[in-house]
């Protein structure tokens, strides 16, 4: 209609992805194999602290692979100490820069993402960094950083969104926290850090910062890993106390605010003793629960079919 050709340029796609995560990828190379016209849009919204990344989604970017980096070279710190017990003559104390490792870890997210790119290329996939919404049933605005307009018109779509950690609403959450996404592309250590929330991945976050040397401390509300086996979930915080993380049990924060030493103060109450407590942190991370992306910001009011006729 009218409001197909007021916007320029104007595409025909058979197929058309929303989000270029694994699954969305996977999709989106399997349809191109059936001789279809394929096209993916995938766009990351920066963080609050101006945290983004490229194509790859969540697992590459900012989660199983510079997590698994990092716990790398936690682990590699702890060799250095189990060594001398083997004869190895290590010069103490031993020191971990940063910067090096996030500068190497990095550099290998960063190829992945152009090994993404170059992998739809060579299936005739094509890419669009733009963020997806719908204008009718069948026709996907695109839109760019920069305002650019695309319009794609497609007989199926499918929409592989991901979640994102979300901050508490007491004052300076949003101005001074980070999450893990942004933890993973800093360029210069948190130095001493408070995780709040006991997810599997604040504690994974707060043992690799840990185990290079760095204080860290882990607040809960009530129980760690929640959802998962409680017994296995109490071993997994007594290890982890034992190499060094602290834990702010049954406790949970009302402020943050920031020092003129640009340190971060945060106050908590501690429900056991019903007091409240401070400490001031270089660096606080939020890791309680997600929020998923909502589907219906996408669809509404418009109603879609999903990509039902690809044989998975």
């Amino acid at each position: 209609g009218a409001a197909r050709e007021a916007a320029k340029p104007f595409l025909q796609y058979d197929l058309l992805v929303i989000g270029g995560g694994s699954g969305g990828l996977a999709c989106a190379k399997e349809a191109a194999q059936f001789g279809r016209q394929v096209a993916v849009l995938d766009y990351v919204e920066p963080s609050p602290q101006g945290t983004k990344w490229g194509l790859g989604g969540t697992c590459v970017n900012v989660g199983c692979i510079p997590k698994k980096l990092m716990h790398q070279a936690a682990l590699l710190g702890s060799a250095l100490k189990d060594a001398q017990h083997y004869g190895w003559n290590i010069a103490q104390p031993v020191h971990h820069t940063w910067s090096v490792m996030a500068q190497a870890v990095q550099n290998y997210v960063k190829s992945l993402n152009w090994g993404h790119r170059v992998q739809l290329q060579d299936k005739k996939v094509k890419y669009f960094n733009m963020k997806g919404s719908f204008s009718d049933p069948h026709t996907v605005r695109g839109l760019t950083k920069a305002g650019k307009e695309v319009s794609c018109c497609v007989d199926f779509c499918s929409i592989i969104h991901f979640k994102h950690f979300r901050s508490p609403c007491i004052a300076g959450a949003l101005e001074y926290g980070i999450t893990s996404d942004d933890l993973f592309w800093l360029k210069e250590s948190p130095g001493k850090t408070l995780v709040v929330g006991a997810s599997y991945v604040s504690l994974e976050c707060a043992g690799f910062l840990t185990g290079i040397g760095l204080d860290t401390t882990v607040m809960m509300r009530s129980i760690p890993l929640r959802g998962f086996d409680q017994q296995m979930a109490s071993l997994v915080t007594e290890h982890m106390e034992s190499y060094g993380t602290k834990f702010l049990k049954r406790c949970f924060p009302t402020k943050v605010e920031k020092l003129e030493s640009n340190r971060l103060q945060v106050t908590w109450k501690n429900t056991d003793l019903g007091t409240e407590e401070t400490d001031s942190f270089d660096t606080v991370m939020w890791a309680m629960d997600c929020k998923p992306t909502r589907v219906g910001d996408l669809l509404s009011p418009v109603r879609i079919k999903l990509c039902e006729y690809l044989e998975f």
